[in-house]
């Protein structure tokens, strides 16, 4: 019993678009999953697995009013290998940008909505989680706040600091859930949140009661009457529990 991480969801004006956009960055397919709703996954991939958190691309009125403190880090191989994919993803669209990181060796981003991510360079902690490294929460207390997320999914510790908490699902493969710590929130934020999936047999109502319990709070990101659930975690960074699948957005 209990939850599991299953994907990221982007908020888009035109979720065909920039679908094609991540479809394309990530070597991945797409699939129409509702009006309104782009699934971008690994082709032949069946949904929920741990190997990867799919991306959701969901087209709301207004996205730019949408923001959520987290983005995604993309792996590489070699500096080659990154110095390709910057080019590449800068010719499907993406634009530098400027968070503050100052001199780093990994490259920032936006995809052509405005959605920061970064580059990074080769490191040997993503040798194996396949194109997404990492999906990275913004946050003022990591170890505080992975004790909430470690609760929340069932996914362990593989690293803790004052400044960073690497998260990773218990089967040992897929991207890392990062809580990085960041003074300034405000400048960081992204139309990105993760969504969670009860495990079978596990009841959304009883699972969202849990989290209650752990400090999570009611959020009203105008969702208006929907299958899943809106929360905030302990420090404001909003998720969603599905209901049963279809995955909803």
């Amino acid at each position: 019993m209990g939850l599991r991480l299953v994907q990221v969801n982007v908020k888009a004006g035109d979720e065909a678009a920039l679908g094609r956009f991540w479809a394309e960055a990530l070597g991945w397919g797409t699939s129409v999953e509702a009006p309104g709703v782009v699934n971008v996954e690994p082709v032949g991939f069946a949904w929920p697995d741990p190997t990867a958190l799919v991306v959701d691309v969901v087209r709301v009125p207004d996205p730019g009013t949408v923001r959520h403190r987290a983005h995604l880090d993309l792996a590489t191989t070699s500096r080659e290998h990154q110095a390709e994919l910057v080019a590449r993803l800068v010719g499907l669209g993406a634009t530098p940008a400027d968070v503050g990181q100052g001199e780093v060796p990994w490259t920032v981003l936006a995809d052509p909505e405005g959605n920061v991510f970064c580059v990074l360079e080769p490191r040997d902690v993503y040798r194996d989680t396949g194109p997404v490294a990492a999906v990275v929460v913004h946050c003022r207390d990591p170890r505080t706040l992975a004790r909430f997320w470690g609760e929340a999914s069932g996914w362990g510790v593989h690293e803790a600091s004052e400044d960073l908490v690497r998260l990773r699902s218990p089967a040992g493969v897929g991207p890392y859930l990062e809580l990085v710590r960041a003074d300034d929130l405000a400048g960081v934020r992204s139309r990105t949140h993760l969504d969670l999936l009860p495990e079978p047999g596990a009841d959304q109502a009883a699972e969202v009661a849990r989290l209650r319990a752990l400090g999570a709070t009611e959020a009203d990101v105008g969702q208006g009457d929907v299958p899943w659930v809106c929360l905030a975690d302990p420090e404001g960074n909003e998720f969603c529990v599905l209901g049963a699948p279809p995955r909803p957005a």
